[in-house]
């Protein structure tokens, strides 16, 4: 078998097709000894690129500003949402697949409010309008800081998941790399497991990944396994070690992979009905790799919320975008149900909108999201919308045109990785640099919701 460069390329992903090698960010810290991490536990991050109209998501029916006088054609009378039983809020009347989380304890096994957290007014102190930015910002985990491209997620895999060992401990289920899993070791990037394989017959491809040699660098090896895994030619250039080890982490991510898609077409259990489309496919394609592989942390996108124009109120744009939302979270909970007390699903998105609505019949770039999160220990409820956090007119506190802040995302990540991941508090500002400084400046915006129960 011939390998092209061009099948190599198709293949493996590398640098800009998305396997995720780069030499921005600092090294030096990859040197300490990993922290052990807290079992099995896994992530589902799902970016919702645009900028998601958090009012329109979850509605804070409590502030009398949120009316047909600032929102005239979005407007959702508060008989047509989902109550969240607080008297103050109420969920987007397309997201009923939510509801099967948030509070129904035939379904999620647990008495009171189940397994979805919605934590609304969750941003970051001096928001940036530009999407580049603020996705990169929540990405990196280092807002106003352009320069810096490793991603925050990444951070937290190399850290406590020792990816030389596991080569599949994370991976994005993408058509191009996401900062969030970018750094100098490779984390893969997967648009389609089943493609994810260089060109030929499975018997060829299976002869030129080859195998491992018996020992170290031994010279027994066969094919790109042998190749890389073998005595290493010219020592002594520079990062000869950083190519040789990315090139097993391709062959060998490629052969678990592979392993997985080999094992049949995949068919959701549980009754799970993943949403039409390519979001709800690679949905799907996330529960296999979460049941297949030793995958531990898993990316997706979904695009379409920069709604400036005809945003639509219960049946429009953004109505659409929020039922695939709601639909894949209750198929992953229908999907995952055997590993649902170590997984949690994370949506995140890089700013909210203007709490007025536009000439256009849209919202503009605004300052506060809202981030759902569900797993088998979270604790459910509704977080930064109610009568005692939410006052009278904070729908116009930034800068009188959207939602302030009351939670910085950071804290929230730090709560996932301490609470779920069981990281050690004291690496956190090796995975969040300036975590600490940030929590000096801005006290009130890191303290601990306590979605998760302490470890």
């Amino acid at each position: 078998m011939v390998l092209k460069r061009r099948d190599f390329l198709k293949a493996g992903s590398l640098t800009a097709l998305g396997f995720g090698l780069n030499l921005f960010g600092g090294g030096a810290w990859l040197n300490r000894a990993l922290a052990n991490s807290a079992g099995d536990t896994k992530l589902v991050f799902i970016f919702q690129r645009g900028g998601n109209d958090a009012v329109n998501t979850v509605i804070p029916y409590g502030d009398p500003q949120y009316n047909t006088a600032n929102r005239p054609t979005l407007f959702i009378p508060r008989a047509n949402a989902l109550d969240l039983g607080n008297e103050f809020a109420g969920l987007h009347p397309r997201m009923a697949a939510m509801m099967d989380l948030y509070h129904r304890s035939d379904l999620t096994g647990q008495a009171g409010p189940g397994n979805l957290a919605i934590v609304h007014r969750v941003g970051y102190a001096q928001q940036s309008q530009s999407h580049f930015n603020s996705q990169q910002y929540w990405e990196t985990g280092r807002p106003r800081d352009k320069a810096f491209k490793e991603g925050m997620l990444y951070r937290q895999v190399v850290t406590t998941m020792d990816p030389a060992q596991n080569r599949l401990a994370a991976a994005a289920l993408s058509g191009s790399q996401m900062t969030a899993l970018k750094g100098p070791l490779p984390v893969p990037t997967i648009s389609n497991p089943e493609t994810f394989t260089f060109s030929g017959s499975p018997a060829q491809v299976r002869k030129l990944i080859g195998q491992l040699p018996s020992t170290d660098r031994g010279p027994d090896g066969t094919g790109l396994l042998g190749a890389y895994g073998g005595p290493h030619d010219f020592p002594g250039k520079p990062h000869r070690d950083l190519v040789y080890g990315t090139g097993l982490a391709l062959a060998d991510a490629i052969n678990i992979v592979q392993d997985a898609v080999a094992q049949g077409p995949y068919e959701p259990t549980g009754g799970a009905v993943y949403p039409d489309g390519s979001f709800g496919n690679r949905l799907a394609d996330v529960a296999m790799l979460l049941k297949r592989t030793p995958a531990r942390v898993l990316g997706l996108n979904i695009g379409g919320w920069d709604t400036h124009t005809n945003e639509g109120q219960i049946n429009g744009r953004h109505g659409n975008l929020l039922a695939q939302i709601a639909q894949g979270f209750q198929a992953l909970y229908l999907d995952l149900q055997e590993q649902w007390d170590n997984l949690l699903v994370v949506t995140m998105s890089e700013f909210g909108r203007t709490s007025r609505e536009n000439g256009s019949r849209g919202t503009d770039h605004g300052h506060a999201g809202v981030m759902f999160i569900a797993g088998g220990r979270v604790q459910g409820g509704t977080y930064n919308c109610d009568a005692d956090s939410w006052s009278e007119g904070d729908l116009f506190s930034a800068r009188d045109r959207y939602v302030d802040r009351r939670t910085d995302f950071r804290a929230v990540f730090a709560e996932i990785f301490t609470r779920h991941f069981g990281t050690d508090e004291a690496l956190l500002e090796t995975i969040i640099p300036g975590y600490t400084q940030a929590a000096l400046d801005h006290p009130g915006d890191f303290e601990r919701l306590d979605f998760l129960p302490s470890v």
